[in-house]
């Protein structure tokens, strides 16, 4: 059979599989058969644009558009990845939302790593707050209030991730811990052994009523009277003295609670007079960063959707193009480890081979004519080697075709300047007239 056919089927296996696993929200199965029908098909977009769907569920918006840019610049068209895009995109406030979250979700796993369990605890219970989806974080606290032995609060956060990836691992083992110190797991036990013990009737058990003696009809009357004066009596001499006590403590306590509630209020406002100089110092700062961070995760998108161009210019053999898309990446930008290593890769080849692909580039504009293209094309040269004389000199000449002779002439400069003992440098000084 053909091995690339077998892959294939092997892949949609993985991808069917995975597909049921996500249905009955078993999260954390349909990811891993997802990445093994990925492993087999890296094609497969529908396996990607589900993924990404499931790490978007997961809290994991990140990991999300990965998938998804990756999934784009596979098939560009009728792929449901470019809407999940768009969506994202169009709204701005999301990507915020989310880049604030991760920076507390780090600030908290910080302090967490640093033995400093309070702040971790309060900056992750901010974290789930605002995404109530973002299981890593409902399961850091979890382990925190376990730590703490305060087995309730961490059964609410696991049951939570149980309600979002019911078969998530890491929740079942911590649940399983919550239940063993709280004695659930025995009533559990119990309720199981319970429902299997009972005994089955036999055919000669008799099941025997209760006995009762006919009264008549005035003993009935007499009866009912006798039980109406009781409960009269029991009522005026018991039940009104207990009631009256129990409004009168209940009225203080209340009126105490009252008090203390009113005491801790003022308290509040004195504190919160106290920061409120200090939070309107800090707002306009903060209001500042709020404004860059779309900027700043739009060009992070940016910057994978290029990485995604180049590794495709590659697959094409249009090495040039994959230069002149390199020469505008940012690479600090790329923060993925797996995305990291394919980068340094190019990185390596772009150093080693770009900067002459760019340059002939530009040669073959200037000879066409186009001396606007060959000019862009030796920038870029430049960017990757600054070093190279001969593509400075054949810069200058394309500025002084277009009548930039203040550029020409800064360049000839250098080339006296920087690379004294070149024969660009001799050139150089014959246009500038020495």
């Amino acid at each position: 059979m053909d091995y690339t056919k077998r892959c294939r089927q092997i892949s949609n296996s993985f991808y069917n599989l995975g597909l049921e696993k996500a249905q009955i929200r078993d999260l954390s199965g349909a990811a891993e058969c997802l990445k093994k029908s990925l492993h087999f098909n890296k094609y497969q977009t529908d396996a990607r644009n589900l993924l990404g769907l499931i790490y978007y569920e997961m809290g994991e918006t990140a990991e999300a558009l990965v998938q998804w840019v990756i999934s784009s610049n596979l098939q560009p068209q009728k792929n449901r990845a470019v809407h999940y895009l768009h969506e994202i995109q169009d709204k701005p406030g999301r990507l915020e939302a989310e880049s604030v979250n991760i920076k507390k979700y780090n600030q908290g796993l910080f302090h967490a790593q640093n033995g400093s369990d309070d702040l971790a605890i309060l900056q992750l219970s901010r974290v789930v707050e605002n995404n109530p989806h973002f299981i890593k974080a409902h399961l850091v606290l979890a382990l925190l209030y376990i730590a703490r032995e305060d087995y309730t609060r961490a059964g609410k956060s696991l049951y939570k991730v149980l309600q979002i990836d019911k078969n998530n691992p890491k929740a079942l083992w911590y649940m399983s811990i919550v239940k063993s110190n709280t004695g659930r797991a025995e009533v559990e036990r119990r309720k199981l052994t319970n429902a299997f013990s009972h005994r089955q009737m036999q055919d000669d058990d008799i099941i025997i009523p209760p006995t009762y003696k006919e009264n008549t009809g005035w003993q009935t009357i007499i009866n009912i009277m006798v039980g109406l004066a009781l409960g009269a009596a029991v009522v005026f001499f018991m039940a009104v003295p207990a009631v009256k006590e129990s409004l009168n403590t209940e009225h203080n306590h209340e009126l105490a609670r009252v008090l203390e509630q009113v005491s801790q209020k003022n308290l509040e406002i004195t504190g919160l007079e106290d920061d409120k100089k200090s939070l309107e110092s800090q707002l306009s700062g903060v209001q500042d960063q709020l404004n860059n961070i779309n900027g700043e995760n739009q060009d992070v998108v940016i910057q994978y959707q290029r990485l995604v161009q180049i590794l495709q210019d590659y697959r094409n053999e249009s090495l040039t193009d994959a230069a002149k898309v390199y020469t505008d990446m940012q690479p600090e930008l790329i923060t993925d480890a797996g995305m990291q290593e394919i980068l340094t890769s190019i990185s390596a080849d772009m150093t080693e081979n770009g900067y002459q692909l760019l340059a002939a580039a530009g040669d073959q504009a200037r000879d066409a004519g186009n001396t606007a293209e060959a000019a862009d094309n030796y920038q870029r040269s430049l960017k990757l080697k600054a070093d190279n004389p001969a593509v400075i000199y054949s810069l200058s000449n394309v500025y002084q075709a277009m009548g930039q002779e203040d550029q020409a002439k800064e360049l000839w400069g250098q080339l006296i300047m920087n690379f004294p003992d070149t024969e660009e440098a001799a050139l150089a000084k014959t246009a500038r007239g020495y």
